[in-house]
């Protein structure tokens, strides 16, 4: 049997990318890229955790802050959930543990939006906790290596791969051996087309041998996706435009955005225009932009535009330099910048 770990790590030696949160050992740091990097590659979310490093150097800085400052600054990565559960942790980390970051897995639990492999990997990385971080990367080394061709969608499967990622963990050098297994997922071991026969581990790995790498790890279970039709209107008055706070329990919660009508079914602009509640405005345009891809739903988009002859009274209107204070979607910026800011 080659010895797994030191194969590994000599790849992860040769291999490994220059990444900032690899060249420290503060868990604040490795906290926030770990969360970045959720449902987000490398490549775009290095720049908002640098900037994030920048602008809440410390966890205290970040406990401090407000929401809307948070989600500005997170504006462009999706799921908002994340940053919301920054702040809240940041504070209580600050309130409750008088500032010490967690030291221990079970304890990293214990902050909002730290799952299992969260904490794992902050323990791992910071604290050289004997635990293995299992992602997306580390399943698909251990389900080719191994062989194992069970649905990964059901938790005994899981659970079996948890197992195994424990059980090969060194006795030194845990972090370094968990870096290396993440890396090898990345880089290596990729989803489609690994070039298997230069890889290190091919000697005694069952996927290889059976020819059946492009095949594994299996997942059953499908994610149904959900069509949304949001219909934006654009309210204008001279230099100003209107944009409201989006409400809880939704996607974009806390961000800001134009007068929204959300309808079952792609909706005529005539239509539409008949439910805005103002009898004299002038009709300047329509935008529709392309479909806005979630992990779990489909946005279809269209912006009307419309500018009224009179200031409204129950209308708060922003000036477009305090639109750019205010955290929006990604969806709602990219309209605002080819539109109202060019």
């Amino acid at each position: 049997m080659i010895n797994f770990s030191t194969i590994l790590t000599s790849w992860y030696a040769q291999n490994k990318r220059d990444l900032p949160w690899r060249n420290t050992t503060d868990p604040y740091k490795i906290w926030l890229s770990e969360i970045i990097l959720q449902q987000t590659r490398v490549a775009q979310g290095m720049p908002y955790y640098l900037k994030f490093v920048e602008h809440f150097p410390t966890v205290h800085h970040l406990a401090n802050a407000s929401e809307e400052e948070v989600l500005r600054h997170w504006q462009g990565l999706g799921y908002y959930s994340r940053g919301r559960n920054l702040r809240h942790s940041a504070q209580y980390i600050v309130h409750h543990l008088n500032g010490k970051f967690p030291t221990t897995y079970t304890d990293l639990l214990k902050l909002k939006g730290v799952g299992s492999y969260t904490a794992a990997a902050i323990a791992s990385f910071a604290y050289n906790e004997k635990i293995a971080p299992v992602d997306g990367n580390v399943i698909r080394v251990i389900c080719r290596f191994w062989g194992i061709e069970k649905d990964t969608s059901e938790s005994a499967t899981l659970k079996e791969i948890n197992q195994i990622a424990n059980q090969i963990l060194p006795v030194k050098n845990v972090a370094i051996h968990n870096q290396a297994m993440m890396e090898f997922g990345a880089l290596q071991c990729i989803p489609k087309n690994p070039v298997c026969g230069i890889c290190p581990l091919n000697k005694e790995c069952e996927a290889f041998r059976k020819v059946k790498a492009n095949d594994l790890p299996f997942k059953s279970k499908k994610i149904r996706k959900r069509n949304r039709y949001f219909n934006y209107i654009v309210i204008r008055y001279k230099d100003k435009v209107y944009l409201k706070k989006r409400g809880a329990n939704d996607i974009w919660q806390g961000l800001f955005e134009f007068e929204l009508l959300e309808t079952d079914i792609e909706t005529d602009t005539m239509q539409l225009l008949y439910q805005i509640p103002f009898s004299e405005f002038k009709f300047l345009k329509e935008v529709s932009f392309k479909k806005h891809i979630l992990s779990h739903q489909n946005i279809f988009s269209k912006f009307i535009e419309i500018e009224l002859f009179e200031e409204p009274k129950n209308l708060r209107l922003s000036t477009l330099e305090e639109i750019h204070q205010l955290p929006k979607s990604i969806l709602v910026d990219n309209y605002l910048q080819k539109n109202i800011f060019s």
